[in-house]
């Protein structure tokens, strides 16, 4: 079913993220998360793609087991960069040829080892570029998610700036969009109304990292340009050689955080929840009476 329909059904979606696992064990204990997270019944679930198709084949195949072996809705996530049109479209092909409905469009990150000459002419330079290639070659087939950047995306020199490059994704045929993640509703919410100023009228989800290893989300943070507010460093800094306090106190910020959203009129959460089920559980049993 495509996830566009499921967001008109539902008066608040729940989803979450999961990454293809380079080894046997670790596949299974994912297969092991996606098992204890299916009973909050999410809306969809989600599955990363390595820039440049390095976790093409891994993608693929959770994707597939997850269609054939459960009943959750899933998207596959789809890179664009280093990837020919024809590389694309063959991929796109698989995915329908297996029943999949359900894609979200990105640029993908350049990997280091590309050089400019490594990427091909044919491709799409953009997620704009991908979203109009999938919709001049599918039509309605698919449901196309893109992602959006509360902060603004750390290649752009301004917000303003992205919010141009988002809308051209929304009018090239976009149905919905999963923001980057974020630690100050305050930013979610100013981009919500800029969007809005401009005539973006799709559904926009915001995306939720739960912090139960600080180190490991700062490096993140820093990479994807979100910004972590002092006041919320200097909590997590205190227990720094406390794994279990961390997690603990992580898990409280994030339910504070989706409380606050779901207050003030956001329709979906996305959770982030590197392969682990856990602390997403637990955020969710603290705000299901608010979804409910």
């Amino acid at each position: 079913m495509k996830i566009i329909d499921k967001l008109k059904q539902v008066k608040t979606s729940v989803s979450f993220e999961f990454f293809p696992p380079k080894t046997k064990e670790l596949e299974e204990s994912l297969f092991n998360t996606i098992e204890e997270l299916k009973h909050i019944n999410p809306t969809f679930v989600s599955v990363t793609y390595g820039a440049g198709g390095s976790t093409r084949e891994k993608t693929r195949d959770v994707v597939k087991k997850i269609h054939e072996e459960t009943n959750l809705t899933v998207m596959a996530h789809l890179a664009c960069v280093g990837h020919s049109k024809y590389e694309i479209k063959s991929i796109l092909d698989d995915y329908q040829r297996i029943g999949i409905e359900n894609i979200l469009a990105l640029r993908g990150d350049i990997p280091i080892s590309f050089e400019k000459e490594n990427l091909p002419s044919d491709g799409c330079k953009n997620a704009a570029e991908l979203v109009s290639f999938i919709r001049e070659n599918y039509r309605d087939y698919y449901c196309i998610a893109v992602a959006s950047y509360p902060e603004g995306h750390p290649e752009s020199p301004n917000l303003e700036r992205d919010i141009y490059y988002f809308k051209k994704k929304v009018e090239m045929g976009a149905d919905f969009s999963i923001t980057q993640m974020f630690f100050d509703n305050n930013f979610f919410y100013e981009f919500i109304e800029k969007c809005q100023k401009v005539g973006i009228n799709i559904p926009i989800i915001p995306g939720i990292m739960p912090i139960t290893n600080f180190n490991q989300i700062r490096k993140f943070a820093s990479l994807c340009g979100a910004t972590i507010p002092e006041d919320v460093i200097k909590i997590f800094e205190k227990y720094a050689d406390n794994p279990e306090e961390t997690k603990k106190v992580g898990i409280e910020f994030a339910t504070k955080q989706c409380e606050d959203l779901l207050k003030n009129g956001v329709k979906g959460l996305h959770f982030y929840t590197l392969n682990k089920s856990d602390a997403t559980i637990r955020i969710y049993q603290n705000i299901k009476n608010l979804i409910a």
